[in-house]
């Protein structure tokens, strides 16, 4: 099952939330047209080495099970890129949304 979910940053601006649900995982992720956060399925050393000539925009939270939690959680690791916008380890993945937007 797929469930889309927009979410409203502080600002004003409305990002893309989605949850697949898979057998024994669920994966998630918030977006915006340039970047994204993601559940811990998400492999950032994958994005930072071998597909850094894509320069893609990520962060990823661990331990969170909902949409919600991601929006609040803090991010647990970053891509290259996405610290050049001001992200950073810590942040909360609203914040970084907001950066990325």
């Amino acid at each position: 099952m797929i469930r889309m979910v927009p979410f409203v940053l502080e600002s004003g601006e409305t990002v893309l939330g989605v949850e697949v649900k898979l057998p024994k995982t669920t994966l998630l992720s918030l977006s915006t047209d340039r970047g994204y956060i993601m559940c811990g399925a998400l492999d950032v050393s994958l994005l930072n080495e071998r597909l850094r000539d894509r320069e893609i925009i990520a962060g990823r939270a661990v331990g969170v099970r909902t949409l919600e939690e991601l929006f609040e959680a803090p991010l647990e690791s970053i891509t290259h890129k996405a610290e050049l916008l001001g992200v950073t380890v810590g942040m909360k993945g609203s914040e970084a949304l907001r950066l990325m937007v």
